[in-house]
């Protein structure tokens, strides 16, 4: 019944989430990490066991991967970066196959999610709003500017005034000119929901992002407010989603009725350990729905409201390095 935390670089707290949950009812199976460099990585120093795998984008990297699932016992992958989800989704039935389970939505959805233009159409088929994304001949300014298939706040652009535009923007056809979403008035959240096999939402937990370093929230607060419903009420259902999305929304401050949804990655987020520790127990529901087969109930008001989470930085020793 072990567990495979892939791509798991700095996912400590992860690590220690699922290794606490997976203890409680199995006492001797043990949760690995994977990395390119292992040796560098902290979440594959504190995991019980870990090994290298070769770089995604290798041609043996799949093998490799079946190769050490199989051989340490590994019934279940859960990915945490978005590179490896369409590879992992596309092979979702070789690893079933294989007696493995990879934690991922279908290949359409997660095509979806890391298309920010298909997301926008797949938010608006919801009846939920989104940012407009301006012709690049007629704007309106200030605007915000990102790839359409980007990740970690890279290649974000704000422009305030046209001197701030340069020919890469125009000429990126990668980059979206969007409406500015002004944080004067608009509060920024992003939501861990949790998908059962059934597809349903099971639970959703608004963050409020209070301060981000290199796109990774470092201080947020849990917040229970009508995020909770209106996603309920729109994304209830979503055809080929499980586990847990990280969803991303601006809400008004004082108006509840205007709420944009800005994108879904189809995996934990990076701050998800806030929403765990808040009684959000993803982890534990996981192992109940793919190794005990149990159905996860409605656990939409189990977690905590308004708990702070700041965080800092800690040091991992790994003793006789020798690089």
């Amino acid at each position: 019944m072990n567990i495979l935390i892939s791509s798991a670089g700095r996912r400590v707290s992860l690590v220690r989430a699922f290794q606490k949950e997976l203890k409680t009812l199995y006492p001797e199976a043990k949760v690995f990490a994977a990395d390119a460099k292992p040796e560098l990585s902290a979440a594959c120093q504190v995991a019980d066991d870990h090994f290298g795998l070769p770089r995604l984008d290798k041609p043996d990297y799949l093998d490799e991967l079946m190769a050490k699932c199989k051989k340490e016992g590994i019934r279940l992958i859960v990915p945490t970066i978005d590179t490896e989800l369409l590879l992992l989704a596309e092979n979702k039935h070789l690893l079933e196959d294989n007696g493995i389970t990879a934690l991922v939505a279908t290949p359409e959805f997660v095509k979806k999610c890391r298309n920010k233009r298909e997301i926008h159409r797949f938010f608006e088929s919801k009846g939920v709003a989104v940012a407009k994304e301006y012709d690049k001949k007629d704007y309106k300014l200030p605007m915000f500017i990102k790839p359409c298939d980007g990740s970690r706040s890279v290649d974000t652009y704000l422009i305030r005034t046209k001197e701030d535009l340069t020919d890469y923007h125009f000429e990126n056809e990668k980059l979206m000119f969007l409406e500015y979403l002004d944080h004067d008035f608009y509060e920024e959240f992003t939501c861990d929901l949790y998908f059962g096999k059934d597809n349903q939402l099971k639970c959703a937990v608004p963050r409020k992002r209070l301060e981000v370093r290199d796109g990774e929230v470092y201080k947020a607060l849990t917040d229970n407010n009508t995020l909770v419903g209106y996603i309920k009420q729109h994304l209830g259902h979503i055809d080929g989603a499980v586990g847990c999305l990280t969803a991303q929304f601006f809400k008004h401050k004082n108006d509840d009725t205007k709420i944009y949804a800005i994108e879904i990655n189809p995996r934990f987020g990076g701050g998800y350990p806030l929403s765990y520790l808040a009684g959000a127990n993803f982890p534990k529901w996981i192992i109940q729905e793919y190794f005990l087969m149990e159905s996860t109930p409605d656990k939409f008001d189990c977690w905590e409201d308004k708990l702070l989470m700041i965080r800092y930085d800690d040091e991992i020793l790994v003793h006789g390095y020798t690089g």
